[in-house]
């Protein structure tokens, strides 16, 4: 066999070194390719908006799930992956491959959290709990719930949302919520609960008349049965012009309530005390669930026109005032 011209054979020599470079090169980049990150369980992380791509892989390796080399980059561009890395907050698993996790990032598998908000709470509760987890500011949020103009563009004929922020559970998404979306999002349910509850006017009273009822009936007790009860006593002593005399709404019209209701409270004059207006206060106090919504549309058969608590949870509803003095006597006065 003919040796290889000298030309040849000098290309050739000094071929190899790269092309062993090369090979060396594409095994370490398919080591990269394949090698899971070690440890168990999973980690936390934050992809803030407007980081690019160095910042992604420097986050990610300063969690443990790659090495943040060359090959990084490398993987980023030749998988087309460099505008498609999504802002977020992820719940990633050790034990991935570096392939597997930037298909996370570029899918978008955001980490959904749920925050329950319960029924009976104000507006500025609700603005308290939604802060505490970082998903708004408070301010700003009980800013825009008295913002005139935003309230309407949310299709609420209302001074404020008090009231409108349906209590429910709701699913947020770090970097995808702010104040304006979630007070939307509850608004918008509350719209929903309404429309199923197929009514606009009830019993003389319009949707916010009854909202605000219903807010009275849910901070006057916990206790399911009774709300039907309890609606049909307020609606009770509106037709005879009665005072509601709902201790709640007293509370509600005290700039920093101390937790201690005195008598000079109960003559207070707000445009909240019930004790002192002889009608509805001008709106809710706080947001009711659904079961208080339809107490109001659907309240019990009943003469009563007064109840008063027995320390248990549960009320004594009574037809006239004596019955009512002694049923105070006997669970309020106690010695």
């Amino acid at each position: 066999m003919p040796l290889l011209p000298v030309t040849m054979r000098r290309l050739l020599l000094c071929l190899l070194p790269f092309l062993l470079l090369m090979g060396i090169a594409g095994l370490w980049y398919r080591s990269y390719l394949t090698a899971a990150s070690p440890g168990s369980g999973e980690v936390i992380v934050t992809i803030p908006k407007g980081v690019g791509v160095r910042g992604v892989g420097a986050l990610l390796a300063a969690n443990g799930l790659l090495q943040d080399d060359i090959r990084y980059l490398c993987l980023v561009y030749f998988s087309g992956l460099k505008t498609k890395l999504k802002a977020g907050e992820y719940s990633l698993p050790h034990g991935l491959t570096p392939p597997e996790i930037l298909q996370l990032l570029a899918k978008g598998s955001t980490l959904r959290h749920h925050v329950t908000i319960p029924e009976g709470m104000t507006a500025e509760q609700i603005a308290t709990l939604f802060e505490k987890d970082g998903w708004i500011g408070r301010e700003r949020f009980l800013a825009l719930v008295q913002d005139v103009d935003f309230i309407k563009g949310l299709g609420i004929d209302s001074v404020s949302l008090e009231g409108y922020l349906f209590p429910e559970t709701y699913t947020l998404v770090r970097n995808e919520t702010d104040e304006a979306s979630v007070i939307a999002m509850m608004v918008n349910r509350f719209k929903q609960i309404w429309e199923e509850l197929n009514v606009h006017e009830a019993h003389g009273l319009n949707r916010h008349q009854l909202l605000t009822l219903a807010s009275v009936v849910e901070k006057e007790t916990g206790m399911a049965a009774e709300r039907p009860l309890i609606a049909r006593v307020f609606y009770n002593r509106l037709a005879r012009k009665m005072r509601l005399q709902s201790d709640p709404t007293v509370i509600y019209g005290i700039p920093h309530f101390n937790g201690n209701l005195t008598k000079a409270d109960l003559r207070r004059e707000t445009p909240y005390n019930t004790y002192v207006i002889p009608a509805l206060p001008p709106g809710p106090i706080c947001s009711p669930g659904k079961a208080a919504l339809e107490a109001v549309l659907h309240p019990s058969d009943s003469d009563a026109l007064y109840f008063v608590a027995k320390n248990d949870g549960t009320h004594i509803f009574s037809t006239n005032l004596a019955d009512h003095n002694r049923a105070v006597q006997t669970y309020q006065r106690q010695p």
